[in-house]
């Protein structure tokens, strides 16, 4: 038997109130707390840890983007880009998405640029989604998710991923469907697990949607930094593409996550219907740098293929430093993060040792459950998240300086 469906019904009254809500940031009097992110890295920072909480990376993006833009600002690309994106960048996601996927968006109906992923997927849900209407999400979820469909005035609906792979439980992700729900907001590869979905798990998430007639929103940030396995997207599978809203961003691919260059591609009608939203968000962004990232999408595959293989030596070198600290290690197939349980260490509280752990032995990390809503933290409760993406002689020090936990706890 499968759990019940998990439910987040938006109960606070106030925009912002939901917003916090929907991001476990509500506390129970009605006040606002802090992102784990911030409290991991203010201790960090007390501690002189090494931070391997937030994601981002500590070395900059090719050098040969990062001049393309200094020559655009140079060449006085310092105003307002088209509310769509310059057509240079429209073209090249739409170069990309048929070299890399075989898909073949219309740069002019189909391709819309933004700030970030992060407003492609608010400005996405905003446009389907609001009171009386159900998304549904893999849990654990990034936690602007369950901002942004908090902020909707939708449901936040959740289907388990259980380790050690965090594949869905297919049961329970059928049973999370129902007649409203709008829209299956889905990250592949997924933060913060690191799965990548395969094609069976991906095809049936859309025969799913198709039943219930859901749009599908895909975060597909980590579409290159995956290791031994291939990015499948889900709009090229069949029965995907007249429903599926497709967002990716330079930040992860380029490390340049500073630059918050974001793209969304799908078909005409639901591009043009979050782009409605998208324009009285921010209009429009980082003109300079659209330019220069038209012309990192336009890399050679060495370029691709190396970030990967780099990556997955970092992965490596982390993996190894927890294994020997005493962790059980859930090797990742993709992203930036490698998650640990802590249970084999005597320990049950991830969210107790992420507060201990930089005063302990030097490195941060973010405890799972705040990724999730109560049952599905209460199943998380002993995990860990750690981010390898960053340089190796970090990594290396981080490994050292964990290996000494056991004798600290």
């Amino acid at each position: 038997m499968h759990a019940p469906r998990e439910v987040s019904a938006p109960t606070a009254p106030a925009p912002w109130q939901r917003t916090a809500l929907g991001a476990n940031l509500l506390s129970p009097d009605g006040g606002l707390g802090i992102t784990i992110f911030e409290e991991m890295t203010t201790l960090a920072v007390q501690t002189g840890a090494i931070n391997l909480g937030q994601g981002f990376p500590d070395e900059d993006g090719p050098l040969e983007i990062r001049e393309a833009a200094r020559a655009a600002i140079s060449a006085g690309a310092n105003q307002y880009a088209p509310g769509k994106g310059i057509p240079e960048l429209r073209e090249a996601v739409s170069v990309h998405q048929r070299r890399f996927y075989g898909l073949s968006p219309d740069p002019a109906t189909e391709v819309v640029i933004t700030t970030g992923a992060t407003e492609a997927i608010a400005a996405s849900l905003l446009a389907f989604a609001g009171p009386g209407d159900e998304v549904l999400t893999l849990e654990p979820f990034y936690d602007s998710y369950g901002a942004v469909i908090g902020l909707s005035g939708a449901t936040h609906v959740t289907a388990p991923l259980l380790a050690p792979d965090f594949m869905p439980d297919m049961p329970a992700l059928e049973a999370a469907f129902s007649p409203r729900t709008k829209v299956v907001l889905l990250n592949n590869p997924h933060n913060p697990t690191g799965a990548v979905f395969p094609r069976e798990v991906l095809q049936r998430i859309v025969d799913l949607a198709r039943t219930h007639n859901s749009i599908i929103v895909t975060d597909e940030v980590y579409e290159h930094l995956t290791f031994g396995v291939g990015h499948l997207p889900v709009a090229s599978l069949p029965g995907a593409a007249d429903r599926t809203i497709t967002i990716s961003s330079a930040g992860k691919t380029f490390s340049l996550t500073g630059w918050k260059i974001g793209w969304l591609t799908g078909p005409e009608d639901l591009v043009a219907a979050v782009r409605t939203v998208k324009q009285f968000l921010t209009y429009s962004s980082g003109t300079p740098f659209q330019s220069a990232i038209a012309l990192g999408l336009a890399l050679p595959d060495s370029f691709y293929e190396g970030i990967a293989s780099s990556l997955q030596e970092k992965r490596d070198i982390l993996s190894e430093g927890l294994r020997a600290a005493g962790f059980d290690v859930f090797s990742p197939q993709g992203t930036y993060f490698v998650n640990v349980d802590t249970a084999p260490l005597g320990i049950t509280d991830s969210v107790d040792l992420a507060r201990r752990l930089p005063a302990l032995v030097g490195v941060a990390a973010i405890p799972v459950p705040v990724f999730c809503h109560a049952e599905g933290a209460q199943r998380t409760r002993s995990l860990l998240r750690f981010a390898f993406c960053k340089k190796a002689g970090i990594l290396h020090e981080a490994a050292e300086r964990l290996s000494s936990l056991s004798g600290r706890l």
